[in-house]
Parts: C-alpha cells; sequence; structure tokens
C-alpha cells in the first residue's frame, strides 16, 4: 500500500487554494484488470477505503495470492469468488457479458475488452444487461444511458456495497476540513474585481444569462463531454 498525495497548498500567487488539510490517507490498489482466472478466492476481510465511496474487500486466493476488490452489496466474509468465463453466476463472480444472462445487474464494467473495468464503481451503483445482438451487448447505466458494449468485456455480477452512501450527511464544518475542503465564498459575495457574479447592491442576481466560473467559463449545467468522441456511435440514448 502506498501513502495517497495530497493536492493542497498554496496557488501560484501565493493565496491559499480551495482544497488543504485533511487526514493522511494510505492507497489501497485494487485489481481491475482480469489476472486471476479460474482461481477461487476467499473473501478475508471487509474494509472502508478513504478513497473510494464503496467498500473493499480483502480476497486471498488458492495460489497464495492476495488482492483487493471492489465489494459488492451483500457479500460476506467467508464467501468465495471467482473470475471465470464458466463462473457461476452468483454475487461477486466475474463474467464476460455474453455468459452473462439478460436482467443481471452488473457493476465494475469494462468499456472495452482489455482496457481494465472502469464502469459503474461508485457506492449503490449498478448496470442492467438488457440485450444482446451479435457480438454486442446492451447496457442500462446508473446515469440512465443506453449504451452497447463489447460482448468480450468482462463485468462482475451485483451491485456495488454502501448503498446508503448517498444519504450521509457532513453535519458540520470540520468534518469538509478533514476531507482536504476548504471553506468556498460564494462569488455573488464578492467585489466585481473578484468574480463575475459579484457586485451590486444588496442580493442582486449575477447579471448573466449562465453562471459562470470565477475565470468566465460556463458551469452548473454545461455539457463538457467533447464532440465526435469514439464512443458516440454506441450511445443508443442518452442520459
Amino acid at each position: 500500500m502506498l501513502k495517497y498525495k495530497k493536492i493542497v497548498g498554496k496557488k501560484y500567487q501565493g493565496r491559499n487554494g480551495r482544497r488543504n488539510g485533511s487526514h493522511s490517507r494510505t492507497y489501497r490498489h485494487l485489481q481491475h484488470n482480469v489476472i486471476q482466472i479460474n482461481v477461487v478466492g476467499k473473501v478475508q476481510t471487509i474494509e472502508h477505503d478513504p478513497n473510494r465511496s464503496g467498500q473493499i474487500a480483502g480476497i486471498l486466493y488458492k495460489n497464495g495470492r492476495k488482492e483487493y476488490h471492489l465489494c459488492p452489496e451483500g457479500l460476506r466474509i467467508g464467501a468465495n469468488l471467482v473470475t471465470s468465463s464458466n463462473a457461476p453466476l452468483i454475487l461477486g463472480n466475474t463474467l464476460p457479458l455474453k455468459n452473462i444472462p439478460l436482467g443481471t445487474n452488473i457493476y465494475n464494467i469494462e468499456s472495452t475488452p482489455g482496457s481494465g473495468r472502469k464502469l459503474v464503481r461508485a457506492a449503490g451503483t449498478t448496470a442492467l444487461l438488457m440485450a444482446k445482438f451479435e457480438t454486442w451487448v446492451t447496457l442500462r447505466l446508473p446515469s440512465s444511458e443506453v449504451r452497447l458494449f463489447s460482448q468480450y468485456c468482462w463485468a462482475t455480477v451485483g451491485q456495488v456495497s454502501n448503498i446508503n452512501h448517498f444519504n450521509k450527511r457532513l453535519k458540520k464544518a470540520g468534518r469538509s476540513r478533514w476531507l482536504g475542503i476548504h471553506p468556498t465564498v460564494r462569488g455573488s459575495a464578492k467585489n466585481p474585481v473578484d468574480h463575475p457574479h459579484g457586485g451590486g447592491e444588496g442580493r442582486a442576481p449575477i447579471g448573466r444569462s449562465h453562471p459562470v466560473t470565477p475565470w468566465g467559463q460556463p458551469t452548473l449545467g454545461k455539457r463538457t463531454r467533447r464532440t465526435k468522441k469514439y464512443s458516440d456511435a454506441l450511445i443508443l440514448k442518452r442520459r
């Protein structure tokens, strides 16, 4: 395990940025690439990871290798997990999409075969396998986007653990500081020289058709996905 590098300190003007100070973290390396195939692993621990919203499971394989995996909701210590093309369809097992039946909830999905599992990894998220056609599989992602994936992509059966994460409330300013979040002044409370929303008498509106950042870039609803992205042709329904 490695120490997590903090993003803190002062900006080049010498003023504090919006992130400084936090509890130290140790980075737990999760195995998102498919390596241990046809080797049974046993769940040794279920742990909190400060670097992600979901919990992680410590796996011990029969060949002696130890790994961390993203823990599905309902997984128990002592369960046996396996990554295989013909693995049984039980919670936590990892299979290619072509061998997962329709209507199954999955997470930790590869975007392209062999690229590593990158999608649907936040706490409580899950994707639904909706259809299969030739070499393509249709998935509905947590964002409600419906898109195509190759049938040779790997995914894990279940739903990411810690499903009540979205109900968490910080309750006090100190918890934000523990996370490294510095107090932020509203733009409308500043002078016009400091922020485009600033100035005016009393509680004045921002005076613009759309909110912007301190540097004048559109924000709060501005689409940031770049045009002509490689995966545009795979999207059947936008979020």
